[in-house]
């Protein structure tokens, strides 16, 4: 597996796939093209024999000089479990800490239980939120369209 830097060349083939590794959900309106033109640095593609496997969006805090927040992830299904995501949060982690950043935030839904399960054994906690959803903090109404969302923190040492 190769790891390396998002470029925005990258956009058609990450748009291309990312409802279907999500099942059919309609996903592709979270990630702008944006994203592979103007965060370049902090964002990641993972590849195997020339296909790509795995991403991650990331960017380091206009707000909060020591914070950096992982906007998306993506794992090919027949690849997931394998590691990959894994490896990109590190060479994350390891990327803003190197910008100076201590502190990483990202968040999830409160049905999709793998991701809370992965981001709490990769060592993130759940930020105490105004409800609870099957014994999950959750923060209500978060993007203003009804949707709760589990909120993420994680310190860098």
């Amino acid at each position: 597996m190769l790891i390396r830097k998002l470029q925005a060349s990258d956009y058609k083939n990450v748009i291309s796939v990312i409802d279907e590794w999500w099942g059919g959900r309609q996903m592709s309106d979270m990630l702008p093209k944006l994203f592979f033109v103007h965060f370049q640095s902090t964002s990641f593609i993972a590849e195997e024999d020339g296909n790509i496997i795995g991403f991650l969006v990331g960017f380091l805090s206009q707000t909060h000089g020591n914070e950096a927040y992982i906007h998306f992830i993506g794992v090919h299904p027949n690849y997931r479990k394998a590691g990959v995501a894994r490896k990109l949060y590190e060479v994350f982690f390891e990327t803003v800490k190197q910008k100076g950043c201590d502190t990483v935030r990202c968040v999830t839904s409160p049905i999709n239980k793998t991701s809370i399960d992965f981001h709490t054994r990769l060592g993130f906690e759940v930020e105490e939120g105004d409800s609870i959803i099957e014994g999950v903090s959750i923060h209500s109404d978060y993007d203003g369209r009804g949707g709760s969302r589990v909120l993420f923190i994680k310190r860098l040492t």
